[in-house]
């Protein structure tokens, strides 16, 4: 079974989704075979760095809304975090620009250890409050991965390398029609669109099994919470 996963590193509902496919998969009863492809998607591909600003102020500036109504809608979204088992840490987290993170996503591809580099980002942006769109701060994080450091910063420095790898999935998702994420096709042929609750996920998994086994062919399924460019939902 393949599963391919578009997301973005800045993405609250990527992260919860992306958890709850894993403990879906832990805890189907049947043993699956499963190809996990992660796929680049940037929210806002026109993002700036990190302005200084933290993700409640930069919602109510985006959105018309007050601080408080922000940390209320943040809250909310933690809250589904903390049932999944992750700490999202609002107060001092820092949103930017992941066009560089997402490069060297493709950079961990070649090495196999995509997933790890994934995870690593993900929890080092909702947790750890780490700038994403910062080079120094991408270096520290592959430097403590392991990653040849020489060969991360050629990248970071020639934006040009692997960025046709990340163009490439952006265009797909277009072609695919997908307009947020976190976006799940299976076996090519099956979208989950959204943070599909657990049960979902589970429902999901035992169709396409069982098509695998029987060659049925029925998947609808509703959307999830997702993030778009414009709104987290």
């Amino acid at each position: 079974m393949q599963i391919e996963i578009w997301s973005d590193f800045v993405c609250p509902f990527c992260y919860i989704g992306k958890t709850r496919l894993e403990q879906a998969l832990e805890r189907f009863p049947q043993n699956l075979d499963v190809s996990i492809q992660y796929k680049s998607f940037e929210l806002d591909p026109n993002a700036a760095k990190y302005s200084g600003k933290n993700i409640h102020e930069s919602l109510a500036t985006k959105y018309n809304m007050t601080i408080d109504q922000a940390k209320e809608a943040n809250q909310q979204i933690g809250e589904q975090a903390k049932a999944v088992g992750l700490d999202f840490v609002f107060d001092t987290m820092k949103p930017g620009n992941t066009f560089d993170a997402h490069r060297l996503s493709k950079y961990a591809r070649t090495l196999n250890r995509e997933a790890e580099y994934i995870d690593t980002m993900l929890y080092q942006y909702f947790t750890l409050s780490k700038d994403l769109s910062d080079k120094e701060t991408l270096q520290s994080i592959t430097n403590e991965l392991g990653f040849d450091q020489k060969e991360v910063q050629r990248i970071l420095e020639d934006e040009t390398i692997h960025a046709d790898l990340v163009r490439r999935d952006e265009t797909e998702a277009q072609q695919l029609g997908v307009t947020g994420v976190p976006f799940f096709v299976i076996n090519k042929k099956y979208a989950i669109s959204g943070a599909q609750p657990i049960e979902t996920f589970m429902q999901a998994l035992e169709k396409v099994a069982e098509e695998e086994n029987n060659q049925l062919e029925n998947l609808n399924l509703q959307q999830g919470s997702y993030c778009d460019g414009d709104h987290c939902k």
